[in-house]
């Protein structure tokens, strides 16, 4: 009997040792946590998506905390709703906040895009990159294989027609995507605009061209068109400013090779009128340059 006893002594004994270390040990290194922290955790949505910059809501709430200039801006998934929650925890103002997207900047669809070899792999975009560049002959567009849509929790994307493409409705502007796509032409945009030069390729024209039915050849087509200066045209690609872009997608219209998408629904009507409408504002300038 004294043989099973004495080692459940020393198991309990030992046990309540140990317990009582745990509990000294507790008291003496007890870090107290400031009531706003867990206020703004429960502001938060949980997601813990990382797309504020930070490793999740804990992280985040505890930041906002220590940093007084942290803005209570940087969680999408909570949008509005949250930072108004935080502002008033912290007892500042929130300041004003743009709701965004995920944007693919990108359309080389199967049909347009040059395929180069046939994928075998693991389906991985980044197993296929590090393998051999992308199975298409353009170096800068979408692979395909869906790293983003695994690393979306919102079911916010999908691979359609061989390209990455965002439902805008679900988007909640995390990032994750973006930081999992390894050829990083996905971007976070505002939900606002809604033209977009959906090419990366810095080629030269005659080499997208080649790679590509949809690439943007660099010829500026879209820039002498827009009303609004919001388009340049550097390092044979098209670029759209987002502050000065209206979306009236008179770009789209003039685009020769359907790089530049919009979201927006135009009539034939409507491009014609902006046709006309631009048309008259080169015929303006050019008088004024004879004249000066």
């Amino acid at each position: 009997m004294a043989n099973i006893v004495t080692p459940v002594v020393l198991v309990v004994v030992t046990g309540l040792i140990a317990a009582a270390l745990l509990v000294i040990a507790s008291k003496v290194f007890y870090v107290p946590v400031d009531e706003r922290v867990t206020a703004i955790i429960e502001a938060l949505p949980g997601a813990n998506c990382g797309g504020c910059g930070f490793a999740g809501c804990a992280d985040y709430a505890a930041s906002l905390v220590a940093d007084p200039e942290l803005p209570c801006t940087k969680c999408a998934p909570g949008g509005e709703g949250s930072a108004n929650a935080i502002a008033e925890i912290l007892g500042k103002s929130a300041g004003a906040m743009e709701k965004q997207v995920a944007q693919v900047m990108c359309n080389g669809t199967c049909g347009a895009a040059k395929p180069i070899l046939e994928w075998q792999g693991l389906q991985s975009c980044k197993g296929a990159k590090g393998f051999f560049t992308t199975p298409n002959a353009c170096l800068y567009g979408c692979i395909g294989l869906g790293d983003c849509v695994a690393a979306c929790e919102f079911d916010a994307i999908g691979v359609i027609d061989g390209v990455a493409r965002v439902n805008r409705s679900n988007c909640v502007a995390c990032g994750r995507c973006a930081t999992d796509c390894p050829q990083q032409i996905i971007k976070l945009v505002p939900l606002k605009n809604q033209v977009h030069v959906l090419c990366s390729s810095t080629d030269k024209g005659a080499v997208t061209k080649k790679a590509c039915d949809n690439g943007c050849i660099g010829c500026g087509k879209c820039a002498k068109v827009c009303s609004f200066d919001a388009i340049t045209v550097e390092n044979f690609k098209a670029s759209i400013d987002t502050e000065k872009c209206k979306s009236c997608g008179m770009c789209v219209v003039e685009c020769p090779t359907g790089a530049i998408n919009t979201y927006k629904e135009m009539t034939a009507e409507q491009a014609e009128k902006f046709k006309k409408a631009n048309k008259a504002k080169l015929e303006k300038a050019k008088a004024a340059k004879a004249d000066a």
